[in-house]
């Protein structure tokens, strides 16, 4: 069974920084594709950032600049930095794990940003 575990979320003032992590079980890690995305309230789900299983990254959207992928192959983990946060960043942060056809997603992390 998959499991996709996120913490590291919370509230945090304009300009702050967090770093989610994401744990992953039930799967071989190292060879999917992570990403975080986003979903905030009457949104939808948009990526924040994606590291392929060779280490590739790829950000999107307005937290490029501002955010890190990276991920722990030996920990099961994946981590997103994330600074200057701003009250538009607010919203759950799910993790993704992708390979091929397969697609799992976690429970989602809630990031709130007071200004």
């Amino acid at each position: 069974q998959v499991q996709l575990v996120e913490s590291g979320g919370g509230l945090v003032q304009a300009g702050g920084s967090l770093r989610l992590s994401c744990a992953a079980s039930g799967i071989i890690f190292s060879r999917y594709d992570m990403a975080w995305y986003r979903q905030a309230p009457g949104k939808q789900r948009e990526l924040v950032a994606r590291i392929t299983s060779d280490g590739s990254t790829n950000y999107a959207g307005s937290m490029k600049g501002r955010s890190t992928i990276s991920r722990d192959n030996t920990k099961s983990t994946v981590y997103l930095q994330m600074t200057s946060l701003k009250p538009e960043d607010t919203a759950v942060y799910y993790c993704n794990a992708l390979r091929g056809w397969d697609i799992n997603w976690g429970q989602g992390t809630q990031v709130t940003v007071s200004s």
